[in-house]
């Protein structure tokens, strides 16, 4: 089966500060599934590191202001064709990312606390019928 993956958990250095890491359970998925990286803010157009960026509504706005939700939509539509081509039907996505981000993610206020709701991408992908889990569902 082909698994959509944060590229950051197989340990590309494309999160927002610029770090990724390996996680055991994306090791073991590894050795039963194809799995298929995807990182929507490169995708998007945005670089590696950038600015930390939280989701409020439907916007995503960094932490010095500016507005980078075109950059976060265009990613998730990016992602969302890759699925397609592989015929990915779950992901396993960074968790609490105003991309990624699955059932929990922050709250827009850059003060760390956490709502209810979904990042752009996943949401897209939800939407689409395909399965999201974070890496602690793993």
């Amino acid at each position: 089966m082909n698994i959509l993956v944060s590229a950051c958990l197989l340990g590309v250095q494309c999160r927002y500060d610029g770090t990724g890491a390996l996680t055991e359970g994306i090791k073991k998925l590894m050795e039963e599934h194809t799995l298929i990286p995807v990182c929507p803010e490169i995708m998007g157009g945005l670089a590696t590191p950038r600015d930390p960026a939280e989701r409020s509504g439907d916007k995503v706005v960094t932490k010095n202001g500016a507005d980078v939700t075109e950059n976060y939509q265009k990613g998730a539509m990016e992602t969302l064709k890759l699925a397609k081509l592989y015929q990915c039907s779950c992901a396993v996505l960074k968790e609490r990312s105003p991309s990624c981000g699955c059932g929990r993610i922050y709250d827009g206020s850059f003060s760390r606390k956490l709502v209810d709701g979904n990042g752009m991408t996943a949401e897209l992908l939800l939407k689409n019928g395909i399965q999201v889990k974070g890496e602690s569902q793993i």
